[in-house]
């Protein structure tokens, strides 16, 4: 898709389901360490996940079609993707729910890659931090979670991040390309971006579910992972198993990491 102008509405629909498929591909993706994938004993939710996943399309072709026209990443587009993401919540929660992070994450990316075409993804990202940096006077008051553990904690959260210009997107895809320079498959080369992002990322929802020492078990344990050779290797496998099984007799989920390597698989699938 490189180099593709996106100026109708076909453009805003490929570059819309180019983000879903990116979202239904991280949900593929297995195993993941205290994530949702197509395991039997997440089969249930991870078919819910994929059903409310289509949901986001019409609201990705919107944000698409309104920073496009608006040209600028100023206050009124991010006003106007505020409007458009809250919608759209409502549909997926009427869908089934769940991808509030990669709803952010993608509909910032979308509107960014509409402004600039064809631009690559250090432009793209640094585009939507400006974007990210206006305030959605519209938004809803009340503290989230990723809100007041960023107040208790000082950690950046997915606001800070967006704003910072996804440094953790930009992140995950090195550990792409650097995983399919040495001939892994591609779910292995996946797998070793989502612990690149896990294993340094302040994950509001780690921090609100495990708490700090939590939040530093879980990164130790995806750095593991990878100085044992990634997910490739017999020990890295191994780490990751083990992983896997701390995490869910934990019940913790990194679920901003997987957003985040769903705006990566976005990114890398406007590069192919």
């Amino acid at each position: 898709m490189t180099g593709t102008q996106y100026g109708n509405g076909r453009e805003d629909e490929v570059l819309a389901q180019a983000a879903v498929d990116a979202l239904v591909g991280q949900l593929a993706l297995a195993p993941k360490p205290g994530l949702p994938d197509p395991r039997e004993r997440t089969a249930r939710d991870h078919s819910d996940l994929r059903w409310s996943a289509q949901a986001l399309f019409p609201g990705l072709i919107a944000m698409a079609a309104t920073a496009r026209r608006t040209g600028e990443p100023g206050s009124r587009l991010r006003a106007d993707l505020g409007a458009i993401g809250r919608s759209t919540e409502h549909t997926v929660a009427l869908a089934g729910g769940g991808h509030r992070g990669a709803l952010w994450t993608l509909g910032l990316l979308v509107a960014a890659t509409a402004l600039r075409p064809g631009a690559g993804p250090a432009s793209t990202t640094a585009l939507a931090g400006q974007l990210a940096a206006h305030r959605d006077r519209s938004a809803p008051r009340r503290p989230s979670r990723g809100s007041t553990m960023s107040a208790r904690y000082g950690a950046a959260g997915a606001r800070g991040e967006a704003r910072a210009g996804f440094p953790h997107v930009r992140r995950a895809l090195t550990a792409l390309t650097t995983a399919r320079s040495q001939g892994v498959t591609e779910p292995q080369a996946r797998l070793d971006a989502l612990l690149t992002v896990m294993s340094t990322l302040q994950d509001t929802e780690l921090l609100y579910t495990a708490g700090p020492m939590g939040l530093r078990q879980v990164q130790a344990g995806a750095r593991g992972v990878l100085e044992a050779g990634g997910t490739s290797t017999e020990r890295g496998a191994a780490a990751l198993r083990a992983l896997d099984t701390n995490l869910t007799s934990h019940a913790w989920a990194p679920r901003g990491s997987g957003a985040l390597l769903t705006g990566a698989l976005f990114l890398d699938a406007l590069m192919s």
